[in-house]
């Protein structure tokens, strides 16, 4: 396939290349197992010797087509499909992570993630510090430590809607000799690919704009392939040492810049297994052809409804960085040129039963653990997302009492907006 194809085009076509009297859709492969004719070509597949499929835990061409699409639009040397974000977030730190480490993280991120980092890999014995993205880079420097492994955030912050500075915290990672994980998820590569502003591994939420309908769970990791492992090899043993339990092998010498992704897929998907069907994955891909579409119909409803939510008298505050004072204008310029996403937060003149009876209030948005959607939706972090946070949790984690997340969906921006205005009108 020609190179340097524009985003748009990548979205319909990339990621499989039918030849003369194939399908036009990547077929869905629903085997779990596939079958050789003798011993030797089965057991070079174990030995990675020989690219192939032998069991669809480590790999299922459906998946693989799809994950090559994904890889392509972000701009990366590989990816692979799992079973949900956080799987993916989990997957892409715990690679180059073990007991005994600690990782660096941006204290703007989704709940789920924040829980993940703080508690439940704190019990597999890796340290997690949070810093304020917002920080100098001399008050960012002083979380690292000399068993720092990694550094995370995300492009938008979820529910925050912040914007990262890539650049920044790309120049922090790499001064410490680790790599820069970010989440894309609500940017999607349509209107970030942050490998060109020095990230090196990306990670999605594929369940999000990618799919875009509601109709499938999964995730995916990224890697840009320009991290030098071997450049920091004490601080990464699992890529630059032998591995015994692939007869010595060492990944970085025999995978090269593929080296992340082959230990992503043989060791920890073969030993964890947080696959996605092949079924979902086809879902997936059904989603991403009209990625690019949808992401422009988001971000133009988004703009007019935050205009909207901006002018309101019931309407305390409003994050959302296409708007002119906003303090993440600025960045969303830099890094989001063509729009951000359709999320954004506000909060109401009010306390927290005031959200409550607005959004209760709401006909045509729905109420919904959800969010970048086709279709509309809200929600109260502080009493869904993430209620199991203490209210210092909250404070760190940058959710205020009052903060609504609000998903703009694909429907019109008229009816929107006319259901934010019958709401807002019974909280008087």
């Amino acid at each position: 396939m020609k190179k340097n194809l524009k985003p748009s085009t990548l979205c319909v076509r990339g990621g499989w290349e039918p030849k003369n009297g194939e399908p036009v859709q990547p077929p869905i492969v629903q085997s779990t197992t596939f079958k050789y004719d003798n011993s030797e070509e089965m057991a070079m597949l174990f030995d990675l010797k020989k690219e192939g499929y032998f069991y669809t835990r480590l790999q299922n061409p459906t998946n693989d087509n799809v994950a090559k699409k994904i890889a392509a639009l972000e701009g990366g040397v590989g990816a692979m499909l799992t079973s949900s974000g956080q799987a993916a977030n989990f997957y892409a730190v715990f690679n180059i992570c073990e007991a005994g480490d600690h990782i660096v993280t941006s204290n703007e991120i989704y709940g789920g993630t924040y829980n993940l980092f703080g508690v439940t890999m704190r019990k597999l014995g890796i340290e997690c510090t949070f810093v304020n993205p917002e920080s100098s880079e001399e008050e960012i420097q002083k979380a690292f430590r000399p068993n720092t492994k990694v550094l995370f955030g995300e492009t938008i912050s979820n529910p925050g809607c912040k914007v990262l500075d890539i650049e920044k915290f790309a120049r922090i990672a790499h001064k410490n000799g680790v790599p820069l994980i970010i989440d894309n998820t609500f940017a999607t590569p349509i209107n970030c690919r942050p490998f060109e502003w020095g990230c090196d591994i990306v990670t999605h939420s594929t369940t999000k704009y990618m799919d875009g309908h509601a109709t499938q769970v999964g995730g995916c990791v990224v890697d840009s392939g320009n991290f030098d492992w071997d450049a920091h090899a004490d601080k990464f043993p699992g890529l630059t040492t032998p591995d015994e339990s692939y007869h010595g092998l060492t990944y970085t010498k025999a995978f090269g810049k593929m080296a992340y992704m082959t230990k992503l897929t043989a060791q920890l998907m073969r030993d964890l297994g947080s696959i996605p069907s092949p079924q979902n994955a086809f879902l997936l891909n059904l989603g991403l052809e009209t990625l690019a579409l949808r992401v422009r119909q988001h971000c133009a409803n988004a703009q007019k409804v935050a205009e909207f939510l901006h002018n309101d008298p019931h309407v305390a505050w409003v994050t959302y960085c296409g708007l002119k004072d906003d303090a993440s204008y600025e960045l969303g310029r830099k890094y989001l040129p063509n729009g951000s996403c359709g999320v954004m937060s506000f909060g109401l003149k009010g306390d927290r039963d005031t959200a409550i009876k607005f959004m209760d209030s709401l006909e045509l948005i729905n109420i919904a653990t959800h969010v970048a959607d086709a279709r509309s939706c809200v929600l109260h972090p502080a009493s869904h997302t993430h209620r199991q946070l203490s209210e210092q949790q909250l404070k760190e984690a940058g959710i205020a009492p009052d903060l609504i997340r609000l998903s703009i969906g694909i429907e019109d921006a008229d009816d929107l907006i006319d259901d934010l205005k019958q709401a807002l009108s019974k909280i008087d």
